[in-house]
């Protein structure tokens, strides 16, 4: 192991800028850290820091060095902490956020079967339709829906999701059935949370503002009003499935439908996932699959 020796410190001083920050973050002496980093140089037969009274910097090869070195201690750090995980049962706290009515539905009945397999761990699930911030508000795991902005955090796909616009059939005996997007605009349509449906149109996303005298921030409430002939909705395909195969809703404009928006397990970009994350996280992937039948996942417009 002698060509390791001093890499450490190295990496510490480089990340640190100093021999005293370094030393406080190895929990040794700045001597000890010198002289480690020397034998390191005399190794490799080059410099790698430029010291001054007041600071340590790089040389040009101390950084390509750096650069190259940083990759492989994180995948000998996550190989030892990967080793440590697999000898004991997850424990500690793990929490989790959903939006409410999927996370009722589905996540939920899953978290809990989680939790009595593994009895140690302390779970808390918070169902919230707002986005929450995973990183700033201490979330370890959070699972979203549909089309995902650009971040730096990292996400799983878990199951499809699809939107349907549907209407009862009494509403299409009053007022017939659009069979363009623009006729859409000419309907009553049950507003909810977003006032902005999306639809699929040659192969590219359209935006298109809705509108109708009925808005609700609750999907159930929507699903309701459709049912009761009220105008036609937009809702995720888990709360039309059980309707549209009962013929209690038809489902509109199936040509237009976004497919396949998926449901996702979104994490940190932590160079090391915990393994009681990646345990639920594999443990709803499979959980999803089986409790979805295969008429929810996959409709074929008629």
């Amino acid at each position: 192991m002698e060509k390791w020796f001093g890499l450490n410190e190295f990496i510490a001083l480089a990340e640190t800028g100093s021999f005293t920050a370094a030393a406080e973050r190895l929990s040794t002496s700045t001597a000890n850290v010198s002289r480690r980093l020397h034998a390191l140089e005399k190794h490799l037969g080059l410099r790698l820091v430029e010291r001054t009274t007041r600071h340590v910097a790089l040389t040009e090869l101390g950084r390509i060095y750096y650069q190259r070195c940083r990759p492989l201690l994180d995948s000998l750090d996550e190989a030892q902490r990967t080793l440590i995980d697999l000898q004991h049962s997850p424990s500690g706290k793990l929490r989790l956020t959903c939006a409410v009515a999927y996370g009722e539905r589905h996540i939920a009945p899953l978290v809990n079967d989680f939790a009595q397999r593994y009895p140690e761990l302390q779970i808390e699930l918070h169902l919230s339709n707002r986005v929450v911030d995973i990183i700033d508000e201490g979330y370890d795991l959070a699972i979203r829906l549909g089309h995902l902005p650009e971040s730096s955090l990292v996400a799983r796909r878990l199951a499809p999701r699809d939107m349907y616009v549907c209407a009862s059939p009494d509403y299409l005996a009053r007022y017939g059935a659009p069979h363009s997007l623009d006729e859409l605009l000419q309907h009553h349509c049950l507003v909810g949370t977003q006032d902005t449906w999306a639809f699929e149109e040659q192969k590219r996303t359209r935006l298109l503002r809705v509108e109708g005298r009925l808005h609700c921030n609750n999907g159930h409430a929507i699903l309701d009003a459709a049912l009761k002939g009220l105008g036609i909705c937009q809702l995720p395909d888990f709360y039309v499935m059980p309707y549209l195969a009962s013929g209690q809703l038809c489902e509109l404009l199936p040509q237009f439908r976004q497919r396949d928006t998926a449901v996702w397990a979104v994490m940190s970009s932590n160079r090391y996932t915990s393994r009681k994350v990646r345990l639920l996280v594999d443990f709803l992937d499979e959980g999803l699959k089986a409790r979805l039948p295969m008429a929810y996942r996959q409709i074929s417009p008629p």
